[in-house]
C-alpha cells in the first residue's frame, strides 16, 4: 500500500527521519518495501502565468510565450506545446533549472529567438500523466484550477512535491492496515504517539432524508447504509486531495468520486456514489441477481451475472455489483445533481467470488475480500458527508437510511500472560504486556498473572485465539530485544520409515531404468475418467468432490493415475519429443464414511520407437525384483475397455488383484490427442508393500560347475511361456539354477496352430560336481511334463 507520509502525519505526529521511521515500522511488523522522495533533483523551479503568445518568426511549429515568475519579473520561453493559452498558470524551469533524472535547464535560442527556461510537462516533474487531467496530457502541465499557485513560487512547494511515499507491504491477515488509519495506528504504537483520528460531524440541511433499505440476504450483506447530498456541484476537487489521491495511487476524476476514493483510503471503507435521479423508486433493495441477467458495469462491459452474486437494486433494476463495481445506469455525471452515498458491508467469499467469476477486481473489491469492519460502513457515509460540506460541492440531507440485520460481534479472548511472556523468552512486565495491548487499542482487565480478558477493537478482524496475543506482544515489544538463547531438550535424529525407504527404492530402480519421475495433480476433471473409457458402473467413478473447486478440470480428488499419466505423455508429444517413459509414485483417494481412503499407486507411462509391451512388462517386473515381490501371475486381460484387447494384462498375487498394464485403446489415444502407439500401467504399492519381502539373502559363491541344456519345445499357440517356465520350476529337484527363453518362432517349418519356444536351462548343484546322469534324470522328467501337461514335444528341424 503506497502511504503519502504527510498524508499519515495529518493522524499521527511524525517527528523522525523518514526512513529511521520505515525501519521501525518494518520491525514491528509493518514491512517496507520501498521510500520513494518526491521532487528529488528539482531545482529553480517556480509557478509561472503566460501574459502573451506570439508566433515563432522562424518556426510554424514554434511559439514565443512572454512568462511572469515573480517579483515582477517576465521571461521569454519558445515552446512547440498546443495546449497553452494566454492566462494559463504553468510550471516553468528557469535558467539553471534542474529537473529529475540529472535534467539541467539552460538559456539558449531556438531558431534563433531566446528561450530562458523551459514550462513543464507533468512527466518532466515526476508526476505521471496517468493521475493529470486531458488538457495535461502530451502537453505543458496546466495549474490553473489548483489553489494556492502564487507566481514565482516554489513549484515543490506549491505542487506539495516535497514529501516521501513508503510502499507497505501488508500480509492478508491485517485488512485493518489497508487504510491510512490503520497504518497511523501501527505508526503509533511503533513511536510511542497517539492517533489523531479526525472529529466527524456532519453539518445537515433541514431537509429529511426520504429513502427506504432493505436488505434480503443478510448473510450477504451485514449493513446497509444511505445518506443523501442534494444541490450537487460536478467539479475537479481541491488540489490537496487530488495530491493525496495521486501519490496513494489513485486517479482524481471529479470531487464526488473523489471524496469516495479519499474515504476509501482514508479508512479502508470503500464506498459508492449513485446519481440519485437513477434511483427512480426511492428505496435501495439489496439482493442476489437473476440467474443470466445482464448487467453494464462502470468500466462499461456488458457482463453476465448468476444467481449467487449480489447486486444494489433501486426494486426494479440493478444498480451496481455489491462490492465490486457499481453501474453504468447510475455513474456520476456533469449532470448529477443528487447523489447517494453507500456504505455497506460485504461477504468477503462472496465478494471475491463474483470478483473472480466475472475477472473483474477493483480496489473495493480487494478490501471487502481481505473484510471490512461492518461498524466502519456508517462512520466511512459520515466522514464523506462531511467532506461533501468542507469542498461546498453540495447540501446534506437529515438521518441516514440503514438496515442492519447482522451484528459485528465482540470478540473476547481470555489468555494467560505469565505463560505468553515465558514463551516469548524476553523480560516483559505485565505493565508492559497490558499497556502493548492497550497501545493497540485493545481493552484489558487484568484478573491475575495468568488470566487476562482481552477485548478485541472491530477493525482487528484477524484476533481469533491466544497465538494471535503472541504476535501482537512480541512484535511490539520488539523481536530485537529478544534474547537468543539454545535450544533445550533431547535432539532425536530423524529417520526414514520402512514404507519411505520402500517407495524411494521404487523411484530408484524406476529411474535406473530409464524413467523420468512426474508429479502431478491429485485433483482431476470427472471428464477424465470419460476419456479413459472407464464403464459408468466402475467403482473408480465413485469419486470424492470438492466443495470450493478451482475449475471443473480440478474439482475432484483421482481414482486412477493414468488420465494424468496420459496428459504429460500428450504434453511431450505436442512439443515433439520423440520418445517419452515416464513414471509417478502419487496417491488415488477412495471415498468412506469420514475421511478418504488414501491409496499408494504407481504410473508407468511410454511411448517411442522402441517402446513395446514388453519393454513396458519388463520395467514392472524389474521394479518389483528390486523390492522383492514375488509369487504373482501375469494373466491376459481381454475386457478392459482402457486397453487394446488382446494387449493387456492383469498382475494377481493369490487371488488379489495388483494392476494391470498393457497397449491403451486406440480411442483413448485418440481422446488425448496422440498419434502413436502409448503403453500404460497402473499398480496398488500398498498390496505390494504388505506382500514384498524386503530382506537381501545372501549366497555363496558355488564350488562346483554348471551345466547346460537347450530346448525347442512346439506348443501350440495358445500356450504361455509362464506355464512352461511353472512346469521347469516344479520339477528342476533343486537342481535347476536358472533359465532363459531366448527364441519364440513360428513360421513355414512349424505346422499352422503351433509356434517353437526355446529355453537354455542351466544346472548346478551346491554338493557336488553334476554327471551328464544327474542332469538327464532331471532333465527327462521336466520334458515329460512338458509333454503330460503342455502337448510340448522337442523340435527335430
Amino acid at each position: 500500500m503506497l502511504v503519502p507520509v504527510k498524508w499519515l502525519k495529518d493522524y499521527v505526529d511524525i517527528d523522525i527521519d523518514t526512513v529511521e521511521f520505515a525501519d521501525m515500522m518494518t520491525m514491528t511488523g509493518t514491512k517496507t518495501e520501498t521510500v520513494e522522495f518526491f521532487g528529488e533533483g528539482i531545482e529553480n523551479v517556480v509557478v509561472g502565468k503566460i501574459l502573451e503568445i506570439a508566433p515563432h518568426p522562424n518556426a510554424e511549429k514554434l511559439v514565443v510565450c512572454q512568462v511572469e515568475v515573480g517579483e515582477g519579473k517576465t521571461v521569454q520561453i519558445c515552446t512547440g506545446a498546443k495546449n497553452v493559452s494566454e492566462g494559463d498558470i504553468v510550471p516553468v524551469a528557469l535558467d539553471k533549472a534542474k529537473l529529475p533524472g540529472g535534467v539541467k535547464i539552460k538559456s539558449s535560442k531556438l531558431r534563433g529567438e531566446l528561450s530562458e527556461g523551459m514550462m513543464c510537462s507533468a512527466n518532466e516533474l515526476g508526476i505521471n500523466e496517468f493521475y493529470v487531467d486531458e488538457k495535461s496530457k502530451d502537453g505543458i502541465y496546466l495549474l490553473n484550477d489548483f489553489d494556492g499557485m502564487e507566481i514565482g513560487k516554489d513549484i515543490k512547494e506549491a505542487l506539495g512535491l516535497y514529501d516521501a511515499v513508503i510502499d507497505f507491504e501488508l500480509t492478508a491477515n491485517r485488512p485493518d492496515c489497508r487504510s491510512m488509519i490503520g497504518i497511523a495506528r501501527e505508526a503509533a504504537v511503533t513511536i510511542g504517539k497517539k492517533v489523531k483520528y479526525p472529529e466527524i460531524e456532519v453539518k445537515e440541511c433541514d431537509e429529511e432524508i426520504d429513502f427506504d433499505v432493505k436488505i434480503e440476504n443478510p448473510d450477504l450483506c451485514m449493513r446497509y447504509g444511505a445518506r443523501i447530498v442534494k444541490d450537487v456541484k460536478i467539479g475537479p476537487s481541491p488540489y490537496w486531495m487530488q495530491r493525496r489521491l495521486i501519490e496513494a495511487g489513485v486517479r482524481p476524476i471529479n470531487n464526488i468520486v473523489d471524496i469516495t476514493n479519499f474515504v476509501m483510503l482514508e479508512y479502508g471503507q470503500p464506498l459508492h456514489a449513485f446519481d440519485l435521479n437513477q434511483v427512480k423508486t426511492g428505496k435501495i433493495v439489496v439482493k442476489t441477481a437473476e440467474n443470466g441477467e445482464k448487467f453494464t458495469t462502470l468500466d462499461n462491459v456488458e457482463r453476465t451475472l448468476d444467481d449467487k452474486m449480489l447486486v444494489i437494486t433501486d426494486g426494479e433494476k440493478s444498480l451496481a455489483l455489491a462490492g465490486v463495481m457499481g453501474g453504468l445506469n447510475s455513474e456520476i455525471t456533469e449532470e448529477t445533481t443528487a447523489v447517494l452515498f453507500e456504505g455497506a458491508a460485504f461477504n468477503a467469499e462472496n465478494t471475491r467470488r463474483t470478483s473472480k467469476v466475472l475477472g473483474l477486481r477493483t480496489e473495493a473489491s480487494g478490501r471487502y475480500e481481505k473484510g471490512v469492519a461492518t461498524e466502519t460502513s456508517k462512520t466511512g457515509v459520515e466522514r464523506a458527508c462531511q467532506l461533501v460540506e468542507m469542498l461546498g460541492c453540495g447540501r446534506v440531507l437529515k438521518g441516514i437510511a440503514e438496515d442492519y440485520p447482522t451484528k459485528q460481534e465482540k470478540v473476547v479472548l481470555n489468555v494467560n500472560p505469565s505463560r505468553i511472556i515465558k514463551n516469548i523468552g524476553a523480560p516483559i512486565t505485565l505493565d508492559e504486556f497490558v499497556k502493548i495491548l492497550e497501545d493497540l487499542e485493545f481493552k484489558c482487565n487484568l484478573k491475575s498473572a495468568e488470566e487476562i480478558e482481552i477485548e478485541v477493537p472491530d477493525f482487528r478482524l484477524d484476533m481469533e485465539q491466544e497465538a494471535d496475543v503472541y504476535e501482537e506482544i512480541a512484535r511490539i515489544y520488539g523481536f530485537d530485544k529478544i534474547p537468543s538463547a539454545q535450544l533445550e531438550g533431547n535432539v532425536t535424529a530423524g529417520i526414514k520409515t520402512d514404507r519411505q525407504k520402500f517407495m524411494d527404492k521404487i523411484k530408484d530402480t524406476a529411474t535406473s531404468i530409464g524413467l523420468y519421475e512426474i508429479l502431478t495433480y491429485s485433483f482431476v476433471s470427472p471428464k477424465s475418467l470419460d476419456r479413459i473409457k472407464l464403464p459408468q458402473d466402475s467403482a473408480k467413478r465413485n469419486y470424492i468432490k470438492l466443495l470450493n473447486p478451482l475449475g471443473e478440470d480440478t474439482s475432484i480428488m483421482r481414482t486412477t493415475m493414468m488420465p494424468s499419466t496420459l496428459n504429460v505423455l500428450y504434453t511431450n508429444a505436442s512439443r515433439k519429443v520423440e520418445q517419452a517413459l515416464v513414471f509417478e509414485c502419487g496417491h488415488t483417494f477412495t471415498p468412506q464414511e469420514g475421511l478418504p481412503i488414501e491409496n499408494n499407486h504407481l504410473c508407468i507411462g511410454m511411448y517411442g520407437k522402441d517402446v513395446d509391451f514388453f519393454v513396458l512388462k519388463g520395467s514392472i517386473e524389474k521394479i518389483f525384483s528390486s523390492i522383492g515381490f514375488e509369487g504373482y501371475e501375469i494373466i491376459p486381460e481381454t475386457n478392459n475397455s482402457t486397453f487394446h484387447p488382446g494387449r493387456c494384462a492383469t498382475i494377481m498375487y493369490k487371488g488379489q488383484y495388483v494392476g494391470t498394464f498393457g497397449e491403451a485403446h486406440p480411442e483413448v489415444i485418440e481422446n488425448y490427442n496422440l498419434t502413436q502407439r502409448v503403453y500404460l500401467g497402473e499398480i496398488d504399492l500398498d498390496l505390494v508393500y504388505d506382500n514384498s519381502s524386503r530382506t537381501i539373502i545372501y549366497n555363496p559363491l558355488p564350488k562346483y560347475p554348471s551345466t547346460s541344456r537347450d530346448i525347442a519345445l512346439l506348443v501350440k499357440k495358445d500356450v504361455y511361456v509362464g506355464q512352461i517356465e511353472e512346469i521347469i520350476k516344479a520339477n528342476g529337484q533343486g537342481l535347476v539354477e536358472s533359465y532363459k527363453l531366448f527364441d519364440v518362432y513360428t513360421g513355414s517349418q512349424i505346422a499352422d496352430g503351433y509356434k517353437s519356444v526355446a529355453y537354455s536351462i542351466t544346472y548346478r548343484s551346491k554338493d557336488k560336481t553334476l554327471t551328464d546322469e544327474d542332469v538327464a534324470k532331471v532333465h527327462d522328467k521336466i520334458l515329460s511334463e512338458l509333454e503330460t501337461k503342455l502337448d510340448a514335444k522337442l523340435r527335430t528341424n
